[in-house]
């Protein structure tokens, strides 16, 4: 059997955006238990977001970059760090490598924004998915929405 096709690109449109919205709702909402009032936040307004679709239209994950003043809180004020967040994959697309796509489609946004590096706030459990993409954990270990996270980086 095949593994369905699928695109990832930024999400421009109202239609991406909300397929966007919905994924990370049944990811984080439903499944993962964060309260629905701290999923979306004012930094949604002027992040890059990125969608990935099956080739039938199928809305697969999502996640989102954050650039200059808006990253500036999760980046210790380094303008040239973008970051990385919200990545969020369906169900049913989990091991095709969707969100290894995702990231470097997020990564691709940050270089043509003339960033050097992204940082992000991992779930613990997936510190091994992003450190076989490069990225190098530093800090202590922190909660956020009563789950734990570590800092990560990688030079992009």
């Amino acid at each position: 059997m095949s593994t369905p096709a699928y695109v990832v690109r930024v999400a421009e449109d109202p239609a991406d955006r909300e397929a966007c919205f919905a994924l990370r709702k049944e990811v984080f909402v439903g499944e993962q238990g964060v309260p629905e009032d701290i999923e979306y936040d004012a930094y949604d307004a002027v992040a890059v977001h990125v969608l990935a679709v099956r080739e039938d239209g199928v809305p697969l994950g999502t996640g989102r970059l954050l650039y200059g003043e808006a990253a500036a809180a999760k980046t210790d004020g380094d303008p040239s760090v973008g970051s990385l967040g919200r990545l969020a994959v369906a169900g049913e697309a989990r091991g095709l490598g969707v969100g290894a796509a995702l990231v470097r489609a997020i990564e691709e946004a940050a270089r043509a924004r003339g960033l050097t590096a992204v940082d992000l706030h991992a779930q613990t459990h997936a510190l091994g998915f992003y450190e076989r993409l490069g990225y190098e954990a530093y800090g202590p270990e922190f909660p956020d929405a009563g789950i734990p996270h570590r800092a990560m980086r990688r030079v992009v």
